[in-house]
């Protein structure tokens, strides 16, 4: 039976190599949310600014307040850890349009919920009214695949260079 010289030092370095990694994971994984985060606000609308603040990254676990909320999520472990997930979400209470902006809307019939019906500009009552439908004016899958390959890619350096610190020491 042979010994391995220095065994004692090498497991300790194999034992070291996850959470050094994971901590420069994390960081690389942040940083390329908010390069993101700030080209999504470039792109979007501005008229209220209401849709371009609703536009953040959040750590961790994320559920949407409600259906209209998008949002993505990158992730470098299975099982979502909270520590390597991100999640670029955009629409919160008051702008709950993101959907609506991004992709745009057919025309339809607006109907009143209560019967009665609405109320127009001249003060008369009517059935309902005719919505010609909005175009789609993307800027979040836009900014998400213009950056994609750059944070792929500052993920993959940020591994590199933790395993090499980390076997170097």
């Amino acid at each position: 039976m042979s010994k391995i010289g220095g065994r004692e030092r090498l497991l300790k370095k194999m034992a070291a190599i996850p959470q050094a990694i994971r901590k420069d994971i994390a960081s690389a994984i942040e940083a390329g949310a908010n390069d993101i985060v700030s080209l999504q606000k470039q792109l979007a609308p501005k008229q209220s600014g209401d849709l371009r603040n609703s536009i953040r990254a959040v750590k961790g676990s994320y559920t949407p307040e409600n259906a209209n909320v998008r949002g993505m999520s990158a992730s470098a472990a299975e099982g979502n850890d909270p520590d390597l997930t991100v999640h670029i979400v955009a629409g919160d209470d008051k702008a709950w349009y993101a959907r609506l902006v991004e992709f745009g809307t057919a025309p339809h019939e607006i109907r009143p919920k209560r019967p009665g019906g609405l109320l127009n500009v001249y003060g008369r009552m009517i059935e309902s009214v005719s919505h010609p439908g909005a175009k789609p004016r993307p800027f979040f899958y836009p900014a998400y695949r213009a950056l994609r390959r750059r944070v792929k890619g500052r993920i993959t350096r940020a591994t590199k260079q933790a395993i090499k610190k980390v076997a170097s020491e």
